[in-house]
């Protein structure tokens, strides 16, 4: 009979191992890779699941990447006529009505499935003084910063209401996550940076190996109307009003709001926000992170809230906080 007991202690003692190592936590988090790759207008991406954001009657091109030469490919649309103009390339002209559009791209031989959210926004001229259907925008600086295409203003804005906000944009992150938290109803409007999407994809895969367990990153702060971010009193070219930027955290033991003690010293703090800071930050000079060069800032905890870290798509090395 103690042997009996001893055993069972044992192999319970090795499961609470098991559970609580990195190798265990790694296997709980799945990427969804969708096991080929796709370019859309140049840009690509590796998941079963990812977002466009476009312009009505405005034309996408499609292209399979790094497949076998012998994989055939299908493209299914909800709307539009989907055009083949070479082997594994289409052109999909997007439909003039604003909201989303699924497309479906399957590859034949083991029917292996992306998933293509495709909003059609609302284009930025159909702002009047600084509304857009009632949802205060506020103004954009007519005067890029330096001259520099990223600071122009935004093509358009993606409308969301109660029916579209839970939407998964990428395999792990809601369409609702990025929202400005500027008061008011429906419909809200908001911008987003594809680029920005798949770099949280991507940190969230390194923090998941590095033994941290995260389905998805706290988002503090996504996109900010030029309203709200003047109103809280961030500087005038923010990458938040150009929806290329966000204020992440991890925060799932508990869910509370709340960076998590990732060093383990009982202390929620800014060493925390170092943990991720440099999770993030080492992934610099790697070849596959070149697309994704920008900001990367650590913030220590106030009154409001607490450590977090920001992270912009600028297309630049850019480092403070550290």
């Amino acid at each position: 009979m103690r042997n009996l007991i001893g055993l069972f202690w044992l192999h319970f003692f090795i499961f609470l191992f098991w559970v609580h190592s990195p190798v265990a936590v790694c296997q709980q988090f799945s990427s969804q890779r969708a096991g080929f790759l796709i370019n859309v207008n140049g840009i690509g991406n590796p998941y079963e699941i990812m977002t466009v954001f476009a312009l009505p009657k405005e034309k996408l091109k499609i292209e399979v990447k790094k497949n076998q030469a012998a994989d055939e490919y299908r493209v299914y649309s909800p709307g539009g006529k989907v055009i083949p103009t070479a082997s594994r390339r289409w052109d999909w002209r997007v439909p003039f009505r604003a909201g989303c559009y699924q497309l479906k791209i399957v590859r034949v031989a083991d029917q292996r499935t992306m998933t293509l959210n495709v909003f059609v926004m609302l284009p930025f001229d159909r702002i009047a003084g600084e509304y857009l259907n009632g949802f205060q925008v506020g103004k954009y600086p007519p005067i890029a910063l330096k001259g520099l295409a990223i600071y122009k203003p935004p093509r358009g804005f993606v409308e969301v209401t109660p029916q579209n906000e839970d939407t998964l944009i990428s395999p792990h992150f809601k369409l609702k996550q990025f929202l400005c938290k500027q008061n008011g109803g429906y419909p809200k409007y908001l911008v987003l940076q594809e680029k920005l999407l798949l770099k949280l994809e991507l940190i969230l895969e390194k923090v998941n190996e590095k033994g941290y367990r995260c389905d998805t990153f706290h988002v503090m702060s996504g996109y900010r109307t030029p309203h709200y971010n003047k109103a809280i009193g961030n500087v005038k070219y923010s990458r938040h009003i150009y929806g290329g930027a966000v204020d992440i955290f991890i925060d799932e033991n508990p869910q509370d709001e709340t960076m998590d003690d990732l060093n383990q010293d009982g202390k929620l703090d800014y060493e925390d926000a170092a943990v991720l800071y440099r999770i993030i930050d080492r992934l610099y000079g790697k070849r596959f992170y070149d697309p994704f060069l920008g900001g990367l800032a650590r913030y220590k905890k106030n009154k409001n809230h607490g450590p977090f870290v920001h992270v912009d798509v600028r297309g630049r090395r850019a480092r403070w906080g550290d």
